[in-house]
């Protein structure tokens, strides 16, 4: 999906989504400021709760982010800003966003709806059917409550097909139909 996105806006906003696992309205408020490449985070300011809190920012996002910016006209502060001209100090709308989710999943030949909280679901569900613990992934989505975070993990099937049954660890018995001795 992200590589059928029509342009380079729209392939790094869903990228950016993708990658940071933020929300649409913390996407619509990142400013320029708040790509930290010394440090290799993205600064999120006041999430939901009006909480902060930095995620790691992907060496391929960076780069995908300085292409990005390097064919920005209108640089006014914002990551993305608005390129309505009665809106030339705003950042992008949430409006904005969900059309670039649709139009690029609509490219790709996907025929669920899409939309940017779908990329954060993403998000969390790759990083824990790739290992991350729990808390981690709660950290980076700004949850509060572990509840919250289950919610987008709904036991990845890849991780329930690979959970070890207790009985295959049973040591094999030394006769047939007989428990081996301990």
């Amino acid at each position: 999906m992200i590589y059928a996105a029509p342009n380079l806006r729209h392939r790094t906003i869903l990228m950016t989504l993708y990658s940071t696992g933020v929300r649409c309205s913390e996407l619509c408020h990142l400013r320029v400021e708040d790509i930290d490449k010394e440090r290799m985070v993205v600064r999120i300011r006041q999430g939901k709760g009006g909480k902060d809190r930095e995620v790691p920012l992907s060496p391929k996002l960076l780069e995908q982010l300085r292409t990005y910016y390097r064919s920005v006209r209108r640089r006014n502060g914002w990551l993305f800003p608005s390129l309505q001209t009665r809106r030339p100090d705003q950042p992008i709308t949430s409006k904005a966003v969900w059309h670039a989710c649709r139009e690029a999943a609509q490219r790709a030949g996907i025929a669920k709806p899409v939309h940017p909280h779908t990329l954060r679901h993403s998000f969390a569900t790759d990083l824990f059917d790739n290992g991350a613990e729990l808390p981690v992934i709660q950290t980076l989505l700004g949850h509060a409550d572990p509840r919250d975070t289950m919610i987008y993990l709904h036991l990845a099937t890849r991780k329930l097909r690979t959970a070890p049954n207790p009985l295959e660890m049973l040591p094999p018995s030394s006769r047939s139909g007989e428990p081996a001795e301990s």
